[in-house]
């Protein structure tokens, strides 16, 4: 064996102590020091690079959308208000109606989310609608006709039952009431029947049709409708050849 084979094996203890050179001592043993990996300095700036740039890119991220988000505020507690005058439209609605639809004055404490006149190609029933939001967040929708009719009236009140009466106004409201929280008051005055229907509870019903009572008292008397009723037609007159 040659000197230089000699310092190699030399280099290496071998694992039981012994001096016998039939084996290297394995990394950890006691009293050998812990073998710590060590990255290139070049791998390591790689590494650091990497990290940075996810970071540049998110906040790139954060610049690109932060316009967007200032650009759509958080919407308000109380909701979206649409535009509705009730008074103008029904005003519109009148001379076609036949007579003057209901506008209450609410305040603001009902918001009306919707006022509309409907030519009652479905039913036969034109009729004056309008939708309020109550102070407690439920709902009064009003329809108003002067062509009601017991079926019509049926519909209207979701085929609720007659419970009883309901004084608003100073007039007796026919109340129908269901199970499920629906609920509905009718009253025929002055040449129209107006319905009251909704969620909300009995005393904001009846501050309601108070409130429709006063509108329908300041309105001429509807006139009766001499107009072709539902379920009749109505045929064109002959005409006589030359």
């Amino acid at each position: 064996m040659s000197d230089t084979q000699d310092k190699a094996i030399a280099a290496f203890p071998s694992s039981d102590g012994d001096s016998d050179g039939t084996g290297p001592t394995v990394s950890g043993d006691a009293g050998q020091p812990a073998v710590k990996p060590v990255i290139a300095a070049k791998a390591a700036k790689r590494a650091n690079a990497s990290v940075m740039g996810m970071i540049i890119a998110l906040f790139v991220c954060v610049l690109a959308f932060l316009p967007i988000v200032l650009m759509n505020p958080a919407p308000k507690s109380d909701g979206y208000r649409p535009n509705v005058d009730v008074a103008a439209t029904s005003a519109n609605a009148k001379d076609v109606a036949g007579f003057t639809p209901v506008a209450p004055n609410t305040g603001d404490t009902f918001r009306p989310n919707y006022a509309r006149w409907n030519s009652g190609t479905g039913d036969g029933v034109p009729t004056w609608e309008v939708g309020y939001v109550t102070p407690k967040q439920a709902f009064i929708g009003i329809v108003q006709t002067r062509k009601a009719n017991p079926t019509w009236i049926f519909q209207q009140t979701g085929s609720a039952p007659v419970t009883g009466t309901r004084s608003a106004g100073g007039h007796d409201w026919e109340l129908h009431d269901t199970a499920k929280g629906n609920r509905s008051m009718v009253l025929n005055y002055r040449g129209t029947t107006v319905i009251l229907s909704g969620t909300a509870e009995l005393d904001e019903f009846s501050t309601l049709a108070a409130a429709v009572v006063k509108a329908v008292d300041a309105a001429p008397v509807a006139s009766p409708d001499a107009s072709t009723k539902p379920g009749e037609t109505v045929s064109q007159p002959a005409t006589q050849k030359p």
